[in-house]
């Protein structure tokens, strides 16, 4: 499994910029001297995964050159050949920090703790020209969007300008709560490699699951089953900075966890037959991995972002829905159709070896007892509970209708919304 597919860029293994043990002292001394450059909250865990390989093969933030390459041609160059890459990635910098930097120079990052976390050899300082930014990577001239919010609101408001370089970072600190469950690529490969699959399908959320979320992952896998592959699914949520809204990552990962430790993934929605031949079930073939990185909500573009931090993990295959990555904008209507983040996978510019696996919508359907896709009943009336319902009823305190979601979600989200 360790050799099935390859890091992104065509390298034979992912990028690695973390300082080793052995010199971390050596390393905080010489970082302690130089000047420092903050990165936010957001940016602060595309430090960590350019240092640990998932953002390979790139070895730090972009420069001028790489940046514009990915807005304009959705590629990445790598000895001489072009990779799919379709959100480009550097840290932006005041004007007034901009101007006491240099080519050349090697700076500290550091948290907003003001912690040292890295240094970067800088290559280019150079405008962030952000009205090109988020034309190229949302498809739109309006900036009614969350993404849109995220450069002209958020912390990178008033920076001006972006600093590209290489990257050497320390180890990133395990978070206490779910620490466990986020590992770095070379150990997601090594993990993989022992579960003998041939194959391992990777399931992106930023939200807790309800049953027709899960059951995306749970068709996945049955499909690569049938295909007959020996393969293997990963609930692999997405825990770097989200939208204010969302669930936070604790919270949503106990959700997670309980799904799997007490075994109810699929549970009365997969293909009965299919298990009881194979003498297993769904839970035999599901684990739990967590990715801090964090969102752009950028659709179609970041599904393909989202199939390369997997592809660098190790995964051959990825989970991709109706609306992937998808947000409105501020009025509600649609920024993009529902089926853009497949389609945008048939039409790269460079190469990308982890396949997706399309799914459609799906909804519980009482005649069947159980949650099927939605294309496979186009005259019959699914059960349908929005958003809006399930949040008053978990602000209620009370769990939601089961045909929707699970107890043990319902029950971790109920108790979460009345602290």
């Amino acid at each position: 499994m360790a050799d099935l597919i390859p890091p992104h860029g065509g390298l034979a293994e992912p990028v690695c910029c973390t300082v080793s043990e052995k010199d971390i002292d050596a390393f905080k001394a010489e970082a302690q001297g130089l000047k420092q450059v903050p990165v936010s909250s957001a940016d602060l865990s595309s430090v960590y995964r350019f240092a640990d390989g998932t953002l390979s093969p790139l070895t730090g933030p972009m420069c001028r050159k790489a940046y514009n390459l990915v807005l304009d041609e959705s590629v990445v160059e790598h000895n001489g050949k072009k990779y799919a890459w379709t959100i480009p990635i550097a840290f932006p910098v005041t004007s007034a920090l901009a101007k006491t930097l240099t080519v050349g120079e090697k700076v500290a990052l550091t948290n907003p703790e003001g912690e040292i976390v890295a240094t970067l050899e800088l290559s280019d300082i150079y405008p962030w020209d952000k009205c090109k930014y988020l034309s190229s990577v949302y498809g739109t001239g309006r900036l009614d969007h969350a993404g849109a919010d995220m450069v002209l609101k958020g912390p990178d408001a008033e920076k001006a300008f972006l600093v590209g370089g290489t990257i050497k970072a320390l180890p990133q600190p395990k978070n206490p709560k779910f620490g466990k469950y986020v590992l770095t690529p070379r150990e997601v490969r090594k993990l993989l490699a022992e579960t003998g699959w041939d194959s391992a399908v990777a399931f992106q959320t930023r939200n807790p699951l309800h049953r027709a979320h899960e059951y995306a992952l749970v068709y996945a896998l049955e499909k690569l089953l049938k295909d007959g592959k020996n393969a293997g699914a990963v609930l692999n949520p997405l825990i770097g900075e989200t939208k204010g809204d969302d669930v936070n990552a604790v919270v949503r990962m106990e959700t997670y966890e309980k799904l799997i430790s007490e075994r109810q993934m699929g549970d009365g929605d997969s293909d009965a037959a299919l298990w009881s031949k194979r003498g297993e079930s769904v839970p035999d073939r599901v684990k739990l991995l967590g990715l801090d990185i964090k969102m752009f909500y950028a659709g179609p573009k970041e599904a393909v972002m989202h199939g390369i931090y997997r592809q660098n993990m190790g995964y051959t295959h990825i989970v991709i829905g109706r609306k992937h990555a998808d947000v409105p904008y501020a009025d509600g209507s649609n920024i993009w159709g529902d089926f853009d983040a497949q389609e945008i996978f048939n039409k790269l510019n460079g190469d990308l070896k982890i396949k997706p696996v399309n799914v459609g919508f799906a909804a519980y359907y009482d005649h069947m007892g159980r949650v099927d896709l939605m294309e496979n009943h186009k005259d019959v009336k699914p059960l349908f509970i929005s958003g809006k319902d399930v949040r008053n009823t978990l602000q209620r305190g009370e769990m939601v209708d089961p045909r929707v979601m699970r107890e043990s979600t319902s029950r971790i989200l109920a108790a979460a919304m009345k602290q």
